[in-house]
């Protein structure tokens, strides 16, 4: 049997949460005072997702960057890859709140969006 020691992120409680494994399949998850730490547990063992940020160029506005973000998580082993197809995104000003930077990131099925305005300069 396998025990992982996490610290929960679901919420600002921050609980020490263990999870017994047993051939990759979850047996208990202990230490969680709500179900979002229970949730969060057996999804980090299993399959670890993350929301990635950054930034995307912009040609002609009146910032040079744009802060973006996949719109869900994706897989945690595809942050990589991710983060070098945001890297050669480059958009043309203006871009609004929500714009798609990046269609399907990596395959993923996920967008990565703008985050702020950046109008034309």
């Amino acid at each position: 049997m396998e025990k992982r020691e996490l610290t929960c992120i679901g919420c600002p409680m921050g609980c020490a949460i263990t999870v017994e494994l047993e051939k990759g399949e979850v047996i208990s998850v202990t230490g969680n005072t709500c179900k979002i730490g229970e949730n969060y547990a057996k999804n980090e063992v299993t399959h670890p997702e993350r929301t990635v940020t950054s930034t995307a160029i912009i040609l002609g506005g009146d910032k040079p960057r744009v802060s973006v973000k996949t719109k869900s998580n994706i897989p945690k082993d595809k942050i990589g890859a991710v983060m070098k197809e945001i890297d050669a995104a480059v958009m043309k000003a203006p871009v609004h709140i929500g714009d798609v930077v990046v269609k399907n990131v990596c395959g993923t099925g996920v967008d990565v969006v703008a985050t702020r305005n950046v109008e034309v300069k």
